[in-house]
């Protein structure tokens, strides 16, 4: 309730720095441990995900729906969305509180406890902030708003009602009129009223009184929400209403009854008698909406200001400084939009309460005027640093990427800094990012990424998932890199990893030499594999002829030419047959470690071998070719 969260703030000097830092005073030994200053501490308390979670899509749909925001239905949409933002604190709050009185550790439950306060306390500012700034309620409706706020957040009242009202005779009960007063200082009449039967039937001689006073509370004007009155109607009405209760009051009709006598004078808007419930009260607000309810209930939003002021000096009277929870309801109820901003900024735990109001506030046209103090925005500023904030925890930084989004200044520059902090800690985290990356076109970010995730598939001999971040990232050394690798593990193993990824290159294959080169290797196994043998025998001839095959593979695809070589059926034309023996010929000879070519015993074999066969296959051709020109 707001009792704990008046002594919740003063503790904090600035949001940025919610950790806990090495160091003791009084002149003791300083300490040897490190601490971790962390920013946005509440960021990695579990218990609050629902409400980053949650408020993200609140966020999200007032940005989608600015442009269909127009005329009368403007302020409403906006006070729903206010009012969904403070459901959302609301169910955490009631999370929190669950969580406090579930476990058993006291360490735990203070955390908690502490949590439930700054919550209510969040909830308490909103909800004056949304019926000052967001509704701008007007004189009449603007004190029923105010009533609904004090009975809606003043709750220490509550189980003292459910004690009097559940015993066997209420009347009779030791907190029956402090229960009567409090309805009356929130203006709940028709439980005053109730209450008060259950004494007149057990008390017969006050009887009289309580007609008189029952009269009194039913007829008291209040304002309404419908316009079926005027304010000069309800003031005159309110006059009269007046008048008649201090007759009753001068004539000493409740002289014999100090309790009703005492709601008498509160009715007329006595400071004395309604001071001396401040006990029943417990804040200065609480005693400035029940001020106004008796006193003065039509008042305009631009008078509170002087009610709240003359309100807080008599109910503190001198005894204690207001708090910080009360300077910034004081800055809102005189309308200090920005000085509220900036004390909760100074006070509250997480940037999450000022980004999100300060960005309501924005589409409510209230902060133009106020954006000089930050020299740019205040709008972006808190939103900039709250998604800063998100972007520290593991999960919560995909709701910091839509909240840079929707900052049209520093925003992109903003993501771009932080994406690239990310710890790609896994293939479909990487996966995440670059899709956030691609989306925005952030090509240095997609390049960065992916070549990050290229070395890490590297170093994890991965080459498939390696030559697949290098296409992506669109880097040709790279890709050049690992396609001699694949050539490298096919030497050595004769067989290729990763075919699908190799058969499906596509136009990505042109990125590199030596990855067209890798492509087409693969497309001439396929060819050959199939039986192809004249499309295999040709594509082979021009892998080595287009020069596209590394100096070092040559071998290799001569090598891979003798099965063709071999078939019953002439495959290689004369003039191709010449093709293969000049580059056989270019192969040994222009070879810088001639000497040792000729020395290695498997490699003479192969040549030897080469050239028997190209042989055979030209005297082939040869016979072949003249016969068909002599038929």
């Amino acid at each position: 309730g707001v009792a704990a969260a008046r002594a919740l703030l003063p503790g904090r000097c600035c949001p940025a720095l919610t950790g806990s830092v090495a160091g003791t005073g009084d002149g003791a030994p300083s300490s040897s441990c490190v601490f971790v200053v962390r920013r946005d501490q509440d960021i990695y308390i579990h218990t609050l995900r629902k409400l980053f979670n949650e408020s993200h899509g609140i966020f999200m749909g007032l940005q989608r729906s600015e442009e269909e925001l127009a005329g009368k239905s403007r302020k409403a949409q906006l006070v729903q969305v206010s009012k969904n933002y403070r459901s959302v604190i609301r169910a955490c709050m009631e999370d929190m509180h669950q969580a406090a009185v579930s476990t058993r550790d006291p360490a735990l439950q203070g955390q908690y406890s502490t949590q439930v306060s700054i919550l209510s306390a969040m909830e308490l500012i909103w909800n004056l902030c949304e019926i000052l700034f967001v509704e701008a309620a007007t004189a009449g409706p603007l004190l029923l708003r105010l009533l609904d706020w004090v009975r809606l957040h003043v709750c220490d009242v509550d189980s003292m009602v459910r004690e009097v009202l559940s015993s066997e005779s209420p009347s009779k009960h030791k907190l029956f009129w402090n229960v009567v007063d409090v309805f009356v200082l929130q203006g709940r009449m028709d439980e005053a009223r109730h209450l008060l039967s259950k004494e007149a039937s057990a008390n017969p001689a006050s009887m009289n009184m309580y007609k008189i006073l029952d009269d009194l509370m039913k007829k008291m004007p209040v304002p309404s929400l419908g316009n079926t009155q005027t304010l000069t109607e309800l003031e005159l009405k309110w006059q009269h209403w007046h008048e008649e209760c201090q007759r009753y009051l001068q004539d000493g009709t409740f002289a014999s009854n100090p309790h009703m006598e005492s709601i008498c004078k509160m009715l007329l808007g006595d400071e004395d008698a309604i001071l001396e419930k401040k006990e029943l009260m417990t804040t200065w607000y609480h005693f400035l909406v029940t001020r106004l309810l008796y006193s003065h209930p039509t008042v305009k939003p631009m008078e509170l200001r002087f009610y709240a002021q003359s309100s807080m000096d008599l109910f503190l009277g001198g005894e204690s400084s207001p708090e910080p929870l009360d300077m910034i309801l004081m800055a809102a109820f005189e309308f200090e939009m920005h000085q509220v901003i900036k004390e909760c900024s100074i006070v509250l735990s997480n940037w999450w309460f000022v980004a999100h109001l300060t960005d309501l506030l924005d589409h409510c046209k209230l902060l133009q005027s106020h954006n000089l103090y930050f020299g740019s925005n205040m709008r972006e500023f808190l939103l900039l640093e709250y998604a800063s904030g998100l972007f520290s925890h593991h999960s919560l930084w995909q709701l910091g990427v839509d909240y840079f989004d929707h900052c049209p200044e520093f925003g992109r520059v903003y993501l771009e800094l932080h994406i690239e902090r990310i710890p790609l800690s896994t293939e479909q985290k990487a996966l995440k990012v670059l899709r956030i990356c691609e989306q925005r076109q952030m090509h240095e970010q997609v390049r960065s990424i992916c070549k990050i995730m290229a070395m890490k598939a590297l170093r994890n001999n991965r080459l498939g998932s390696a030559l697949s971040w290098s296409i992506r990232a669109k880097d040709a050394a790279f890709a050049t890199l690992i396609s001699d690798r694949f050539l490298k593990d096919y030497c050595e193993k004769g067989c290729f990893s990763d075919l699908d990824l190799i058969d499906n290159l596509g136009p990505s294959m042109l990125l590199s030499d030596r990855l067209t080169f890798l492509g087409k290797y693969r497309e001439f196994h396929r060819l050959y594999g199939e039986k192809r043998f004249a499309e295999a025998a040709r594509l082979l001839l021009t892998l080595m002829t287009a020069h596209i095959a590394p100096c070092s593979f040559w071998m290799t695809l001569l090598t891979d030419a003798l099965p063709l070589l071999e078939q019953k059926e002439v495959i290689f034309s004369a003039e191709q047959t010449y093709e293969l023996m000049r580059c056989l010929e270019d192969l040994t000879a222009g070879n810088p470690d001639k000497q040792k070519f000729q020395d290695d015993d498997v490699e003479t074999t192969k040549v030897e071998m080469l050239r028997l066969a190209l042989a055979r296959n030209l005297a082939r051709v040869i016979v072949k070719e003249g016969t068909v020109e002599g038929s």
